[in-house]
């Protein structure tokens, strides 16, 4: 019987690219997965005039606030908000530019997303990061409840979770 150990498995997980992502998230070849965290929290819509239709109103996203978990042990590594900005506990910060999306097979989700990182800031988890998807989206679609002239403003949080895979050049 042939044996594989616990090493050459960490190498095969690491090195796989996600033969299932749709092209729009995929991550371009030459980058390795390094971090996987769990982000869990509230996503921000705001009561606005919809662009291009006098009269006409919808939930605008706002902004993100959520805690990035470890997916292992479920100690807190970090935290996620506006900009996009991931922020580890240690520091170090990575942003970045929406490349794609893709829907993520639950209507009652948000879709799932490609980042590409801008250069982070700070030493630690975020150096190096070079892209970003948000995969297994759970919750986090803008609220059900009427958006009009009566409510023009008003802000609504609505509970989200999501994987946040980390990439960096290979």
């Amino acid at each position: 019987m042939k044996r594989i150990s616990v090493g050459m498995i960490a190498v095969l997980l690491s090195t796989s690219s996600f033969a299932a992502d749709p092209a729009p998230i995929a991550v371009p070849a030459g980058n390795t997965l390094a971090l996987t965290v769990l982000g869990a929290g509230d996503l921000a819509y705001e009561c606005k005039v919809k662009a291009g239709t006098p009269g006409a109103h919808e939930w605008v996203f706002a902004g993100p606030t959520a805690v990035l978990y470890d997916k292992t042990s479920k100690a807190v590594i970090g935290k996620y908000y506006a900009g996009p900005t991931w922020e580890a506990n240690d520091g170090s910060k990575v942003g970045g530019k929406q490349l794609g999306v893709s829907p993520s097979g639950n209507a009652a989700s948000i879709p799932l997303q490609l980042v590409q990182a801008a250069p982070a800031t700070g030493s630690g988890a975020m150096t190096g990061v070079t892209y970003i998807q948000r995969m297994n989206t759970k919750g986090g679609i803008a609220p059900a409840d009427a958006c009009g002239a009566d409510n023009l403003g008003a802000k609504k949080m609505v509970k989200y979770e999501a994987d946040y895979l980390f990439y960096k050049a290979s």
